[in-house]
């Protein structure tokens, strides 16, 4: 059985040492994008969970180059700890949502920054384009590039609730063109959103199993102030989850997962600016050191824990 240090699942953090060789570190970036969830192509309000920010909240300052936006990234973080190698992360908004030569100006010089070494690319499944698609395998072939899809959940009247603008058939197109070209395709679920069971996650998880995927985010719901989430939560539509009802849920889908999925997220710790609850979630270190304590206790994870 395969080794993962001190975790009973393959972490994020395992399998860059174990890629790279040392301890990597991302560097969020804001490429200018927008997204057809926002501009009118598919509908003006993005999807309903999603804040102002595009979910890059915590990206660097538009403003910036690319090279600039890493830079000032790698100042800060490296303040904090010795870090030499960093994989470049755009994560606000859509962001293969543009021109295809925009798309490679802004990629090949994030690829090229010597501190690079990986890029990670968050979009839409209905944002990949021959052109992009072929782009992106160029990339690969100089340094690793992952493609981050954004699917929260294969039920459909979620979907249609949350306003993600795209069938499951156009999320199984994409991840089968990406693997033509080899590209590491890692994908976000949400748990916790309004009307679905724990039953209704797993069958996600499960769904998830049997693609042809490399990674998986695991995301707490989080309700942000501005959002069209927010009001209805406000209004009783739905509940968050309280903190050990979440670490059983997300112990209940480590369970269920395949064990070579690299689990690149687990929780999730929303802007404390914005984020209206569940509260508990902005104490990220506290909730993942209760889980890992939590799964050493658990019989069932017994045959995965080594150290």
């Amino acid at each position: 059985m395969k080794k993962w240090g001190d975790k009973p699942y393959y972490s994020l953090d395992y399998m860059l040492k174990e890629r790279f060789g040392e301890k990597v570190y991302k560097v969020t970036l804001n490429g200018g994008m927008s997204c057809p969830n926002r501009d009118g192509t598919i509908g003006t309000g993005g999807c309903i969970f999603c804040s102002a920010g595009g979910s890059g909240d915590f990206a660097a300052d538009p403003a910036l180059s690319i090279t600039g936006q890493i830079d000032s990234q790698i100042a800060l973080l490296s303040k904090k700890r010795p870090i030499r190698r960093y994989i470049a992360y755009f994560q606000a908004y859509t962001n293969t949502y543009a021109p295809v030569e925009y798309l490679r100006k802004i990629f090949t010089e994030a690829i090229r920054h010597p501190q690079i070494a990986a890029l990670s690319i968050g979009t839409r499944p209905d944002c990949l384009e021959e052109d992009i698609v072929k782009l992106l395998s160029e990339l690969n072939l100089q340094k690793p590039v992952w493609v981050e899809l954004g699917l929260q959940t294969i039920h459909e009247k979620t979907a249609r609730y949350i306003r993600r603008g795209y069938p499951l058939s156009c999320f199984e197109d994409a991840v089968s063109r990406l693997r033509k070209e080899n590209i590491e395709v890692i994908v976000h679920t949400i748990l916790g959103l309004p009307g679905e069971s724990q039953n209704d996650i797993l069958e996600t998880m499960k769904y998830l199993n049997r693609q042809d995927i490399q990674g998986i985010k695991l995301q707490l719901l989080h309700v942000l102030k501005g959002t069209d989430l927010a009001a209805d939560y406000k209004n009783g539509v739905f509940r968050t989850y309280e903190r050990d009802e979440y670490i059983e849920l997300l112990m209940d889908c480590l369970e269920h997962l395949r064990p070579d999925l690299v689990i690149h997220r687990l929780t999730g710790d929303g802007p404390k600016d914005l984020l209206i609850a569940p509260l508990w979630a902005s104490r990220k270190r506290e909730v993942l050191n209760l889980l890992h304590h939590r799964m050493k206790q658990e019989q069932r994870f017994q045959g995965r824990l080594y150290s």
